[in-house]
């Protein structure tokens, strides 16, 4: 028999709560995305992840621990190499990452794959290089509304990332175009983790906004996860937002995509009242996207603010069966230097209606005792190849 019926994931993404001890290989030092955001914001009003026991965990400037968290609580290190969405979401369903995933930060792409990209695609590739999503609309998008011309660009994480203004290019057309871009980085050397179409509508330099229609495709998790094994034994796996996405629709029954961190906050609530059996697995992009990477502590400290209000919506909805798990799936500390991710410890923050105790857990060496949790939960058994020990046992 299951101790939870249905368990609710909620990625806070990019919400790290202190460096790694191995952050200095990552080219990380001093990052601290929740305690730097803390720092900066003038009184951070968060007062349910308060309860839940975000402040025991670890002390943040502002935000008082409580005497009798709601849950319990516990601080967990990335076992593989990389500090990138994929990885740190692969991770908790139980994939162990070896070999971080290519990048193309300081060069663009190779002049072969643009060549090919051009030829395949028909569109002439403008940018080839690192920028904010943002920044390069200004720079080109003008040029790619008169020419046709595709822009092409990267960042600090291992994607690949084509514009295309939905007025003009046409959505169809970008995704055809991604999709070719897909099959052509399948190739070794080339092999980013995402494609990301990144539509956009406006017809001059500040005014051009990016849509809510962005599509990632990305590469398949090398084996079967967590999540397939829920699939097999005929459990829903609802995903919110780009969950779907990061596993490449590998083992989800359910999609549904989120215009904003808010939204998704929404549709987690819509479907906690419905009555099924399994997960709920939800990722809230724009503390990364918006705040993290265009390094705005103040805006990221009002996102969890925001988030926090839907927070105290979703808590009474949920049922004496329910098990939520918040955590995050890097860092990306806003005070830091450049636009990367950051190498941090993710906070684990259990809450149920039925816990019989609250408080502490163990560090956990790696992402993975979330996944083994949800597996020990449903009696799911694992293969070999998945990592990760469950801490069900501990929650009562």
């Amino acid at each position: 028999m299951n101790h939870f019926k249905r368990i609710f994931i909620i990625v806070i993404d990019s919400l790290g709560i202190g460096e790694m001890s191995d952050a200095a290989n990552f080219g990380d030092y001093n990052v601290d995305t929740l305690g730097h955001i803390a720092e900066r914001v003038t009184h951070l009003n968060i007062p349910n992840l308060q309860s839940l026991g975000i402040a025991n965990l670890r002390p943040i400037k502002g935000v008082a621990a409580v005497e009798r968290p709601l849950g319990y609580y516990a601080k967990l290190n990335e076992k593989s190499l990389g500090k990138d969405t994929m990885t740190g979401h692969w991770e908790m369903m139980g994939v162990y990452t070896t070999k971080p995933f290519i990048t193309f930060t300081d060069t663009g792409f190779p002049k072969e794959l643009i060549d090919e990209l051009e030829k395949q695609t028909g569109h002439k590739v403008i940018g080839n290089k690192a920028a904010s999503g943002t920044v390069i609309l200004d720079e080109l998008g003008e040029e790619e509304i008169a020419t046709g011309h595709m822009i092409v660009y990267t960042s600090a994480d291992s994607v690949m990332q084509i514009c295309g203004n939905e007025e003009t290019f046409d959505l169809k057309e970008l995704y055809r175009c991604c999709e070719i871009a897909r099959n052509l980085t399948m190739k070794e050397e080339w092999k980013v983790g995402r494609i990301i179409a990144r539509p956009y509508i406006g017809k001059k330099k500040g005014e051009f906004v990016r849509t809510s229609n962005r599509h990632d495709y990305a590469l398949k998790p090398p084996y079967p996860t967590v999540l397939n094994a829920l699939c097999d034994k005929g459990l829903s796996v609802i995903s919110v937002g780009k969950i779907k996405d990061i596993f490449d629709d590998y083992g989800i029954t359910e999609g549904n995509k989120s215009n904003s961190s808010v939204h998704g906050m929404e549709q987690t609530i819509e479907i906690a009242s419905r009555d099924f059996e399994g997960l709920c697995f939800v990722n809230l992009v724009d503390f990364d996207a918006l705040w993290g990477h265009r390094r705005n502590p103040i805006g990221y400290g009002e996102e969890l603010e925001r988030f926090d209000v839907k927070l105290g919506e979703l808590l009474p909805k949920l049922r004496e069966d329910d098990l939520l798990i918040l955590t995050a799936d890097h860092g990306n500390d806003p005070t830091y230097k450049g636009t990367d991710h950051t190498r941090e410890k993710v906070p684990f923050l259990a809450y149920s209606k039925g816990f019989k105790g609250d408080g502490p857990l163990p560090e956990q060496e790696t992402f993975a005792v979330i996944g083994a949790t949800v597996a020990d939960n449903f009696n799911v058994e694992l293969p070999d190849h998945l990592i990760g020990t469950s801490l069900l046992k501990l929650l009562y």
